[in-house]
């Protein structure tokens, strides 16, 4: 299958799940569905495993309100003795984790205290 064959049942099946077509409808086989789903799991493994290489403070899960600012509030946390920093960290992390699917979506929520808690483990780190 040629990549041009693979993005256009990526697409249909997009499409598909959003209840429109732009193209007539094709129905997919098993082998052509368990393709598909086998590339997205590929792209979110990479996805998962490129976020995980970066330093906490290259990242933000769930948007990037945070990233355009000027000054980040992990900058101004920076400033903070570290036993307030540890803190902090900590008690964000565990906010996200108790919160989990009451706010957010459950893995956007687990995502975030996941953050926290590599932010925690960098300045813990940091602080030795």
């Amino acid at each position: 299958m040629t990549e041009d064959e693979e993005f256009q049942m990526l697409e249909l099946e997009m499409q598909r799940k959003q209840g429109g077509y732009a193209h007539p409808i094709k129905t997919l086989t098993p082998d052509e569905q368990e393709a598909i789903d086998e590339r997205n799991a590929l792209i979110r493994h990479n996805i998962l495993t490129a976020n995980a290489k970066l330093a906490a403070n290259d990242k933000q899960v769930g948007g990037d309100h945070y990233k355009k600012m000027g000054v980040q509030t992990w900058d101004v946390v920076g400033t903070w003795p570290i036993e307030q920093q540890i803190g902090y960290y900590r008690g964000n992390a565990l906010k996200y984790i108790m919160r989990m699917g009451a706010k957010d979506q459950s893995e956007q929520e687990i995502g975030k205290g996941i953050h926290y808690l590599e932010k925690l483990l960098e300045v813990f780190k940091e602080s030795r």
